[in-house]
């Protein structure tokens, strides 16, 4: 929640390529060629992974960016903020522009800023609803509005500060009166008669509170665990915080007031000591409240956490100094430092604790068809993760690095390192984590639900986990394979041929009879995408939201992404096309995005990388001493070598020049070893 008066400025199905090294890269593509070759396929590098219409105009070259259910942080991380806020699970920001940026949860839509909003001067967010302060006083709403809480009454003007609950809203007027709105089960906006010389405001759960010019506190609504009850004798208050089920007042004598649940620590819910003020805190200047913990700023930048620790929220990182604001979310926290810099920590299902340093040099990206969590792969092949993570899916192990791809699957994750092995993580209940022993020379990787499977480096498919309706153990026929994918109970091989193998699902889940000249597959959650060698898509399977219904016409596409039920196309021009379910907007909101070089979808949100104008390339594929690629339409390239991914060292090609045309282009390197490995990568050197 936001309390402007305190001072408080706060706050990555990759249809996995062939190769034994391979960067699925949404920016560069790296090959390193094998002993062994295969024969010659063209590979299409796809992205699968788990929001909104009104992106900045400065996205930087390699960052992740979505629509849909989650929006992560899209700004410039040099951008300065002058306000930031966090609703229950997403964040707010006014930038000195007076423009508002928002990621994080974005169910109801509360993290998509309106058209045009602009000369702004705070931001508070409710439950799963935004509100932003406009100079002239008045105030813009946005978000889920179930009990009316962002109809804001007509003609309300004159306002200096608001205050967003659970499902209800308060705005403060220069006259010292308060104004609430909306969802009044429990009287949260039963504003007390005569309420005035109000100088801030806060709104809880289910509960509102009012800090008087004199210095006392005044609260209301939801008493059943006595957060309405204001200390006797309680003054000399020069701020307040109002939590989920508790209250927080900082005097002005530097300590802090709690009351509300939490008076002790029972561990069980509400009772997590979130108002069991941590004995001897002193020197407090800014408090911050969340859903059952609290935050204290010290006079010195150094913050205090106590309370429920059930997401990481009271877990302040070790070292973190020069604060000079912080805010809480439900779950999550952030603090701004002296220096402008965001710090985030707790809650990140929907990717509220990001900050947009986090979010750049990706390469490529994964998540699941109705998996709850995102892998990204950063240029130092190191990765980050987010999303659910109760079974330690998003936690990746430390010391992981010399990635060359990665794999999600509902509640675990696969890393392919740059020697061939897998690595994997998190749930192990089907065996889906367990790598056969003495596993190797793998080129590619992908995930289902709760089975694995890995591509060798001679064609071959290796499965584990899940074989409940036979997605984990290869037929015969899926020999000669050169990429693999891998939906909720079933699975996918793309053969050197360009013929397409299907196994495990159920009858209705079949190849369509004739499918050839395929050069890259995804799959969804219940539903197959193939992209044939002439820039097509065909789909196939479960079509009860459209997500099988390919749009008419659809051509030039670099790249396909199959979601839980709707799917992504990747166009040459670097746009993105959806279908099928898009109650999120996650099949069409990527609004005005271009120049995109790869796109992920899972269960209900997207995400793509920007494409990086310096790098870039969309599939690569070796035969011999020919180098064939696929390009973006119309740039003009040039080739570079390097004997070894990391660290990378690029040489120029001679002769290694070419011109996208949206289709297949080849160079040779008359000094390919015949043995040995060599990466490749096309580097842009004439933007469209």
């Amino acid at each position: 929640m936001d309390l402007p008066q305190k001072n408080a400025v706060p706050k990555e199905n990759a249809i996995p390529a062939w190769s034994r090294a391979l960067s699925a890269s949404l920016t560069s593509l790296f090959f390193r060629r094998p002993r062994y070759l295969l024969p010659y396929v063209p590979v299409w590098i796809v992205c699968a992974a788990l929001s909104s219409l009104a992106f900045p105009a400065k996205s930087p070259p390699g960052q992740v960016v979505s629509w849909g259910s989650v929006e992560l942080p899209h700004f410039d991380p040099e951008m300065r903020l002058n306000r930031i806020a966090s609703g229950g699970s997403h964040n707010l920001a006014v930038t000195s522009d007076g423009t508002v940026v928002a990621w994080g949860g974005n169910v109801y839509g509360q993290a998509i800023v309106p058209a045009g909003l602009s000369n702004v001067l705070t931001v508070a967010g409710g439950g799963h609803h935004s509100l932003a302060l406009t100079s002239n006083g008045t105030i813009v709403s946005w978000g889920n509005n179930q009990f009316g809480q962002i109809n804001v009454p007509v003609g309300l003007s004159n306002v200096v500060a608001i205050a967003g609950g659970s499902y209800h809203s308060l705005a403060l007027k220069d006259d010292g009166t308060v104004v609430a709105w909306e969802y009044n089960r429990l009287g949260q906006t039963n504003t007390p008669f005569g309420l005035s010389n109000v100088v801030a405001i806060d709104a809880g759960g289910d509960h509102s509170v009012a800090l008087k010019s004199d210095g006392t506190v005044v609260a209301w609504g939801d008493n059943g665990w006595g957060q309405t009850n204001v200390p006797g004798g309680l003054n000399n208050v020069v701020g307040i915080a109002a939590g989920g089920l508790h209250c927080l007042a900082l005097k002005s004598d530097g300590t802090v007031v709690a009351w509300g649940a939490g008076t002790n620590n029972a561990g069980s819910w509400p009772r997590f000591g979130q108002a069991q003020v941590p004995p001897g805190l002193s020197n407090v200047i800014a408090i911050d409240a969340g859903g059952n913990h609290s935050l204290a700023l010290k006079n010195d930048g150094t913050v205090v956490a106590w309370g429920n620790n059930d997401s990481g929220q009271t877990n302040v990182p070790v070292g973190l100094s020069n604060i000079t604001a912080i805010v809480c979310g439900a779950a999550h926290c952030f603090a701004l430092k002296s220096d402008r810099t965001l710090v985030a920590w707790g809650d990140n299902y929907f990717a509220q604790s990001m900050v947009p340093s986090e979010l750049k040099d990706f390469v490529a990206i994964d998540t699941r068809a109705g998996g709850l969590h995102t892998l990204a792969l950063k240029r130092n092949n190191t990765v980050a993760a987010w999303g659910y993570n109760e079974y330690g899916q998003a936690e990746v192990p430390t010391g992981l690095s010399n990635v060359t791809a990665v794999a999600v699957g509902w509640y675990h994750s696969l890393a392919l390192k740059a020697d061939g092995t897998v690595v994997a993580w998190g749930r192990n209940d089907a065996g889906q984590k367990y790598i056969p022993a003495g596993l190797s020379n793998v080129v590619a990787i992908a995930a289902g639900s709760h089975h694995s499977l890995a591509l060798k480096n001679d064609g071959t498919v290796v499965g584990w986990g899940s074989n409940v309706a036979g997605q984990r153990d290869a037929p015969a026929g899926a020999s000669n394979a050169t990429a693999i994918a891998a939906g909720v109970y079933f699975s996918l091989a793309l053969k050197a041929d360009g013929s397409v193998v299907l196994w495990g699902g159920d009858d209705n889940n079949t190849v369509p009879a004739g499918l050839n000249s395929i050069a890259g597959i995804a799959a969804g959650g219940d539903h197959c995408l193939a992209l044939a060698s002439n820039c097509t898509v065909f789909s196939w399977g479960q079509n009860d939201r459209g997500q099988t219904n390919v749009p008419a016409g659809l051509s030039n596409v670099v790249g396909i992404a199959g979601g839980d039920r709707y799917s992504l196309a990747l166009k040459g021009d670097g746009t993105v096309v959806g279908w099928g379910d898009d109650l999120y907007r996650q099949a069409t909101g990527s609004g005005d995005l271009s120049n995109l070089s790869a796109v992920a979808a899972g269960r209900d949100y997207s995400t793509a990388i920007m494409a990086d104008l310096q790098i870039a390339s969309i599939g690569i594929t070796i035969q011999n001493s020919v180098i064939r690629f696929h390009t973006f339409t119309g740039r003009q390239y040039a080739v570079e070598y390097s004997p070894d991914l990391i660290p990378e060292s690029w040489t120029n090609l001679a002769g290694g020049s070419v011109l996208g045309i949206g289709t297949e282009v080849q160079v040779t390197d008359s000094d390919l070893p015949n043995s040995g490995s060599r990466f490749y990568r096309l580097k842009l050197v004439s933007p469209p």
